[in-house]
């Protein structure tokens, strides 16, 4: 079995997530069993439906907060007639607007706030019940209750001081006693005195053998735990951004990223390590020769793949381009904005549709508005790409640190020339200058007035002076590398390995 560790999934996933969801097809198509544990809590959500949302399948999921019941992740199949049933003989109004419901009892402001899971279904995901207008419980529900959250009123607000985790029959399966940030789970047969020690314990749980492998796709706050744990797995780490800060690095010491720092510390535990480029294997390699005397095992395998290359069956839009990833401020889409914006006065029918969702996006929308660009820039949301990208005949990125850069592979595979800044990892591997695209000058505190000139002037030259069909050609070639059987290959012959 392949443990694959991780902490959180959203529906705007990061690269980690569409990372571990690349390698589970991989590996279902050599036919190597995989599980993919998510260690955070997700009250919000069910867990299944964001997993299931970028191409998991629900048996390969393992939750820490079920692993210790006898539910196993699951979609939401509770439904409100199931929720009424329980308050037989109880007096009750109900009331909906569209995904929130309430039930109202007789009394001075008691009522259960029901959360449905979407506008047209019944199905129940969690309810709120309050009681003379304090919340006092909170029910989580996938075919049946799972947890409930227990609160009391502290400084004016509902605090939260337990949760009860249950099995399919309605009993208790253990309990999570809360003290603010502090933690201590009441199991059947022992005490649990931190999060990171339930995590060791459900790692052991797992009774991993010789022939396992555990792969650690985020470290933070459970990296000790897993390798207490490991037994004889073979454990390994995987690289999904730049691994050091280059600012703070000198001939004599180097600063690691605080994501990798301990598990590079603890490297003579570490079985492999695997880089998305093959430049940054190189340079981990000889950064742990040079500061900590070790040569460790590295890989170089890509983060994603390619079934096929996307070719258009029409002709691309002319002067279109598309840019794809989390709306947050350390993509600088803000930047890409302004950039075809300042373009449009060259290039007359140019376009920049952005796909993706996040915390910038209110602020983007107001951007575009601002800069009256509504005609020629859209915001169009979070999408299934794969058949997207071959409709246009430009990609822009303006992310200054990418590990690999996903949308950077997807985009060469339906034949994209790409500009964006020359930083490791993702552009500098997919860019070749002047061959199928731009990697332009950048340093930290560049001047905004030059970095967007240069910006401006590359997007220009691409649509007004370069032969499109060439550069596109050459990002076609590109792609190959990333095509799935190779990227297989890749895979096989690590498991093999190690």
């Amino acid at each position: 079995m392949i443990y694959n560790f991780n902490l959180g999934i959203g529906w705007a996933s990061s690269g980690v997530e569409y990372a571990q969801s690349y390698r589970a097809k991989i590996l279902r198509k050599i036919n190597k069993p995989a599980k993919f544990i998510f260690t955070d809590m997700f009250p919000r959500d069910n867990l299944i439906d964001m997993t299931r949302n970028i191409g998991f399948e629900n048996d390969e999921i393992i939750w820490l907060y079920t692993f210790f019941s006898d539910y196993e992740p699951e979609p939401v199949t509770y439904e409100l007639k199931d929720l009424e049933k329980t308050l037989e003989g109880q007096r009750y109004q109900f009331e909906r607007e569209g995904k929130i419901g309430r039930l109202i009892f007789d009394g001075d402001n008691n009522f259960y706030r029901i959360y449905f899971l979407n506008e047209n279904e019944e199905k129940v995901h969690r309810v709120e019940m309050v009681s003379a207008g304090y919340l006092i419980r909170k029910d989580y529900f996938m075919s049946g209750r799972v947890f409930s959250e227990y609160y009391g009123p502290l400084d004016g607000k509902a605090h939260l001081y337990q949760r009860r985790f249950f099995n399919r029959d309605g009993s208790v399966a253990y309990e999570e006693i809360i003290d603010d940030k502090s933690v201590m789970y009441k199991l059947s047969d022992k005490i649990i005195c931190t999060k990171e020690e339930l995590i060791g314990a459900m790692t052991a749980a797992l009774e991993p053998k010789p022939e396992d492998v555990i792969i650690i796709d985020r470290a933070t706050g459970q990296a000790q735990a897993i390798l207490e744990n490991a037994g004889e797995a073979k454990v390994g780490v995987v690289i999904h951004a730049d691994h050091f800060s280059e600012g703070a690095t000198d001939e004599d010491n180097i600063l690691w990223n605080n994501y990798y720092e301990y598990t590079f510390a603890m490297n003579q535990h570490i079985d492999f390590y695997i880089t998305a480029t093959e430049e940054q294997r190189r340079l981990l390699i000889s950064q742990f020769e040079k500061y900590m005397g070790v040569s460790p095992t590295v890989y170089t395998i890509p983060v994603g793949s390619l079934p096929e290359l996307k070719h258009p069956t029409g002709k691309r839009k002319k002067h279109s381009f598309i840019t794809a990833s989390r709306l947050a401020t350390e993509k600088h889409v803000d930047w890409l904005v302004d950039a075809v914006c300042e373009a449009k006065k060259q290039v007359p029918d140019i376009s920049l549709d952005i796909y993706g969702k996040g915390g910038a996006e209110k602020e983007l929308n107001e951007q575009i508005k601002r800069l009256g660009a509504e005609g020629y820039i859209r915001l169009m949301g979070q999408h299934d790409l794969t058949d997207i990208y071959k409709n246009y005949e430009g990609y822009l990125s303006a992310s200054t640190s990418e590990g690999f850069g996903l949308t950077l592979m997807e985009a060469i595979g339906s034949g994209l020339p790409i500009i964006g800044f020359d930083v490791r990892y993702g552009n500098q591997n997919f860019i070749d200058q002047g061959q199928n695209g731009y990697k332009l000058p950048y340093t930290i505190g560049m001047e905004r007035k030059r970095r967007q000139q240069k910006l401006v002037d590359s997007i220009v030259k691409l649509c007004n002076e370069d032969d499109i069909a060439k550069f596109s050609d050459h990002s076609y070639k590109k792609a190959k590398a990333y095509l799935t059987d190779e990227v297989e290959l890749k895979w096989k012959s690590l498991i093999e390995q190690v």
